[in-house]
């Protein structure tokens, strides 16, 4: 599918992206070499005032101004003081929208992904992770804005059948009235060996 068409699909909100996106292709060439996931796990996040778990709920900042921008684009952020992570941004420019990838499998690359991921103790574990996905990859925080239909990155979209994709609570997330019931959008295809643990929320806010 040609890129322009692949961003198309990018400017729906992050809910509906999100599914579309498993068993999509993220490839990222660094100087030591390439790197392909397979999507296996994602997460939505929309923008501001409707969802409380999202970084963008109460409006842009110089953190969030990439969520804020065209769809395709890297959003990262850093977690717990020690840990990026990754979103795809979606919508059109001016309204804010992402998908964290939470997990995948390494289908090209793999001897790379295995140094840069020196305590996965066998392939599965490579990307199983939001924090293990962006190592996998080579992506750094710097890397923040850069446009994933354009290199050094890659996105191929495969979507799979909709019957093999499953839906709950995102991971981790505490939100207003009860993050699973409001929010079931944590994807993933179901049985999967690569999909990270399920984890409740606790009593705070966090965002993807």
């Amino acid at each position: 599918m040609p890129a322009d068409a692949d961003r198309r699909l990018l400017e729906a909100p992050a809910h509906v992206v999100a599914p579309l996106l498993l068993g999509a292709v993220l490839t990222h060439v660094t100087p030591d070499g390439a790197v392909a996931v397979r999507l296996t796990e994602v997460e939505a996040y929309e923008g501001e005032g409707q969802d409380p778990g999202s970084h963008a709920h109460r409006g842009r900042t110089p953190r969030t101004a990439v969520m804020f921008g065209d769809p395709g684009h890297l959003y990262t952020y850093f977690t717990y003081g020690m840990h990026t992570c990754a979103n795809i941004t979606c919508l059109p420019s001016g309204r804010a929208s992402a998908v964290l990838l939470r997990a995948g499998e390494v289908v090209a690359g793999e001897a790379l992904a295995q140094r840069r991921r020196t305590t996965a103790k066998r392939a599965a574990e490579l990307a199983r992770g939001p924090a293990r996905l962006v190592v996998a990859l080579g992506i750094v925080l710097a890397d923040g804005g850069s446009d994933v239909l354009t290199p050094p990155f890659g996105l191929r979209l495969a979507p799979v059948a909709p019957e093999a994709v499953s839906a709950g609570p995102r991971v981790g997330v505490s939100g207003e009235g009860g993050d699973g019931d409001r929010f079931p959008w944590r994807f993933w295809i179901t049985g999967d060996p690569t999909v990270s643990p399920y984890r409740p929320g606790k009593a705070r806010l966090r965002s993807g």
